[in-house]
């Protein structure tokens, strides 16, 4: 990890997957299930959750947006759930942390893999997306 790469880690209050990250817990995780379970199956742990409020959903666009609360800290929390092939889900997140100073420390950057974790227990994760 570069230090500008530990810098924008650390000083920064946005964390969001993408296929190519430099940081391997935050690429896109793919997941062998269709859309709409995939969907559902965010939708569930977002629900199941009493840190999570979910704020919106769009079923047709694949998002779901919720509020996470969690020891005093608040944090904005986007899903985007893609179907790319059949049986071959992408889900990603994108993560703001909502505080007063402009930058957080790393907390959103280290909630997306905790996301991930959970969500691979009701789905099948596919480790290499290529």
């Amino acid at each position: 990890m570069s230090f500008r790469q530990t810098f924008t880690k650390f000083f920064n209050n946005h964390s969001e997957t993408s296929d190519k990250h430099w940081d391997s817990n935050l690429k896109t995780h793919y997941f062998k299930t269709t859309k709409d379970k995939g969907f559902n199956a965010v939708e569930h742990f977002f629900n199941q959750s009493s840190k999570f409020e979910v704020i919106a959903k769009s079923d047709t666009h694949g998002e779901i947006s919720a509020n996470y609360k969690s020891g005093g800290k608040k944090a904005f929390v986007i899903a985007t759930v893609i179907m790319v092939k059949p049986f071959r889900t992408a889900v990603d997140f994108s993560v703001t942390t909502e505080s007063i100073i402009p930058f957080d420390l790393g907390y959103s950057h280290n909630l997306i893999p905790k996301f991930y974790n959970d969500l691979k227990k009701d789905l099948t994760h596919i480790p290499n997306n290529n």
